[in-house]
Parts: C-alpha cells; sequence; structure tokens
C-alpha cells in the first residue's frame, strides 16, 4: 500500500489531496520538567484510521478555508506551510475536520505533517535542504511523529523517534466526549498531583513503553493491553466528568481495556480485530453529544474506517 499520507495529485485540477489520520498513545509516560519548561516524555502511538483530508488546487494567491470556522484563523496547517518557506505559495488549501479538536488524537498535528511532507515531496515547489524534524518540532510536539507515516516510540519532548515495523492488523474503538481538554491545564493538573504524590522514578530500562514496543512488534495483543498505560487518565478523568463518564461506557460495554488518548479527552479501547470492535461498538451506550468511531490502524494508505 502506499503512504499512510497519501498525496493523490489530481490530472484535472493539477492539485492533490493530502491525507492526515489520528493518531493514539499506547502509552504515555511524563518524565521530569527540563529547563525550558518541557516535559520530556515516553509514548507508544500509532496512527489510526479517522483521517482529515487536504485538499490543495493552484490559485493566484494562497487561500485557506476549514470546514470548522473557528479553526480557520492562525490554523497550524498555515503555520506549517509558513514554516517550509511556502507561505505565499499560490494554492488554495481546503482543510476538512473528520478528527475531533482537543481529543488527544493528533488532529491539528497531523494536519501540519501532512503539508510538511508535501513541502518535502515538492508540492509546493521546490524545497531547500533542511532539519525537517526539528522544522516540525518548532510547530508542535507531536508533528515529528506524524512525519514517520508509522507507529513510532517518542521520546524527549517530542523530537527523539524510533519508527515501528509493520503494525498487527488491529483496531480500536474510539469514544470522544464533547469536551476539548487543554494541555496545559493537564499538565499543570498533574504537576500540583505529583506535588502531593511525586511520581516514581522511570527509567529508561524496564520502561513500560519500551515493553509494549516490544510486545506491539510481535503482535502480542494481551501484552500490549497488560503494559498500556497514560500518565493523564487519572488526573484528566477526575477533572472532566464527560471522560470519566466516556471510559466508563466503554469499560461497561465490556472493552477489553479502555484509556484516554494523549491529554484527551477522546477515550479508546486497543481490541484485535474488526469483529470485536464492532461488537464492542455496538454495546457501547455513548454518552449525549460524544462521537464513536470503529477504525484500524492506519496501515499506509487511506483509511477504510467508518463512523460507527
Amino acid at each position: 500500500m502506499t503512504s499512510a499520507r497519501l498525496i493523490a495529485a489530481d490530472a484535472d485540477t493539477g492539485g492533490a489531496t493530502l491525507r492526515a489520520p489520528a493518531k493514539v498513545n499506547l502509552t504515555l509516560e511524563i518524565l521530569a520538567r527540563q529547563d525550558d519548561g518541557y516535559h520530556a516524555l515516553r509514548s507508544v502511538m500509532v496512527p489510526i484510521a479517522i483521517e482529515d483530508t487536504i485538499a490543495i488546487t493552484p490559485s493566484a494567491r494562497l487561500q485557506f478555508r476549514c470546514s470548522a470556522g473557528e479553526l480557520t484563523d492562525d490554523n497550524l496547517v498555515l503555520r506549517a506551510l509558513r514554516a517550509t518557506g511556502f507561505g505565499d505559495a499560490p494554492v488554495a488549501i481546503a482543510l476538512t475536520k473528520t478528527i475531533p479538536v482537543g481529543a488527544g488524537l493528533g488532529g491539528g498535528s497531523s494536519d501540519a505533517a501532512a503539508i510538511v511532507l508535501a513541502a518535502m515531496r515538492g508540492t509546493f515547489g521546490t524545497p531547500e535542504v533542511r532539519d525537517w524534524v526539528a522544522l516540525a518540532r518548532g510547530i508542535g510536539s507531536d508533528v515529528p511523529f506524524f512525519l514517520s507515516e508509522s507507529g513510532a516510540l517518542v521520546e524527549g519532548t517530542g523530537e527523539r523517534l524510533t519508527a515501528l515495523a509493520a503494525l498487527p492488523p488491529w483496531w480500536v474503538v474510539v469514544l470522544a466526549p464533547a469536551v476539548h481538554v487543554d494541555t496545559g491545564d493537564a499538565y499543570r493538573r498533574l504537576a500540583a498531583h505529583r506535588a502531593q504524590h511525586p511520581a516514581p522514578a522511570r527509567p529508561r530500562a524496564g520502561s513500560p513503553s519500551l515493553a509494549v514496543v516490544d510486545a506491539l512488534q510481535r503482535g502480542d495483543y494481551a501484552a500490549v493491553v497488560a503494559g498500556a498505560i497514560n500518565d493523564f487518565e487519572p488526573i484528566v478523568g477526575a477533572a472532566y466528568p464527560a471522560v470519566a463518564a466516556a471510559l466508563a461506557a466503554l469499560r461497561a460495554a465490556g472493552a477489553p481495556h479502555a484509556m484516554l488518548s494523549g491529554s484527551g479527552g477522546a477515550t479508546f479501547s486497543l481490541c484485535v480485530d474488526e469483529g470485536a470492535a464492532r461488537a464492542l461498538a455496538a454495546r457501547v451506550a455513548a454518552p449525549p453529544d460524544a462521537r464513536l468511531f470503529v477504525v484500524p490502524f492506519a496501515h499506509g494508505g487511506p483509511g477504510r474506517g467508518a463512523t460507527a
């Protein structure tokens, strides 16, 4: 199959369509705060087939529109375009949002990475030679992950990536409540909690994230589920009732496990195949206004998941 961020040329318009997948965090360890104010982390991230699309067509001048009107100003797509040196490209860009916003699914970061990848591949013109990972990190901490176009172990503040081999053919049920969890707020709440309850030391040797990487590469579903961890989950679940309700809904439906993605508020359960995922989704009593998705890992190429 082709790249997870497929750039599909359109012979009729001379444009292209970019596909930007979401992600979930199978692990998220928040480590010590660094001198620059950022927290180090370890996380196993995998792309999933909930996708935004970005249509690019020739234009007399740069134009941008987004299906979510509130995201039009200072969108990460525009930041990425400026960062790559093509901020005045004569193109019209239309971003269609499917990934829930502010949900810990990486939608904005994936949109930005799609633009960076397009720039690297000459969609907007001949690119300069540059450190693309550093450029992506300057846009946002999750953007480098999406450049990998695969699952990855992410460390540091998002800039250290170990790409994984082919992912297992697993599925996820994603339940995204209608709540926006601000990442800064999640970090502040975690810091306040740790001031009273210091976190245990997390040496790299013996890290649950490294154990999950090994299990994921072996296709050991039980071991991945057993090692899954998100340091934000108890903090965000306690602060946001809608998140707690989403986690409870998945567990009540018999989810093999239910956890938070990123800093939330999307929750998800990992399932071993499509049948198990759809059966679980059919049992979920979704809270009002929550969005339910049943999708596979993104294995390259356009995702084939559908809104449940």
